[in-house]
């Protein structure tokens, strides 16, 4: 036996077959395209739009947050706000609520220049003004997909998918037991 390797025999290395060129033509390298024309760029991104507009031309967005769904809608006006029929101040009284339910606004620029309208049940305030915040940047993605990366950046276009654990049999809640009784 002999301790020997036989190399491998080699590849044979096909050249490139190369395209007629005319004089004074040129091809770029790495597209195979003429050197004076661009390939179009594809884009690298193409957003999800969760809202629609409705016959009348108003923007829809839906937005939930715990137990709490809220459907929003936005139209180009003065700025004026309707929560269940009362106003924004009325219906938040808290200054956090406040500062969430106009926070997609505030990062977009927008206050003022739409009206809003926002009809919204179930869970309790902090899930509702979540839900809202959903909503309305919703809408204003489908108003102006331009403002996607401000809206995904500052995070209103991630729903908050926290929701409260069930209770378990045998506990007195989720995972909080009855006290223990040594006697």
């Amino acid at each position: 036996m002999s301790d020997e390797v036989t190399p491998a025999p080699e590849a044979e290395v096909a050249a490139p077959e190369t395209a007629s060129l005319e004089a004074g033509s040129t091809t770029s390298l790495f597209s195979g395209a003429p050197a004076g024309e661009e390939t179009p760029a594809e884009p690298a991104y193409v957003p999800v739009l969760r809202g629609k507009f409705d016959k009348f031309g108003v923007a829809m967005g839906t937005g939930r947050r715990k137990t709490s769904v809220a459907r929003c809608r936005l139209k180009p006006g003065s700025g004026k706000w309707e929560i269940n029929g009362r106003t924004l101040e009325d219906f938040f009284s808290g200054e956090k609520q406040l500062e969430t339910v106009v926070a997609p606004l505030k990062a977009t620029n927008t206050i003022g220049t739409y009206d809003i309208w926002v009809r919204v049940e179930g869970g309790g305030i902090t899930g509702q003004a979540g839900a809202i915040l959903l909503g309305i940047a919703r809408a204003l993605q489908v108003l102006n997909p331009s403002l996607h990366p401000l809206l995904s950046e500052g995070g209103f276009l991630t729903r908050d998918s926290r929701m409260v654990e069930r209770k378990k049999y045998g506990f007195k809640k989720a995972r909080r037991s009855f006290q223990f009784s040594k006697r």
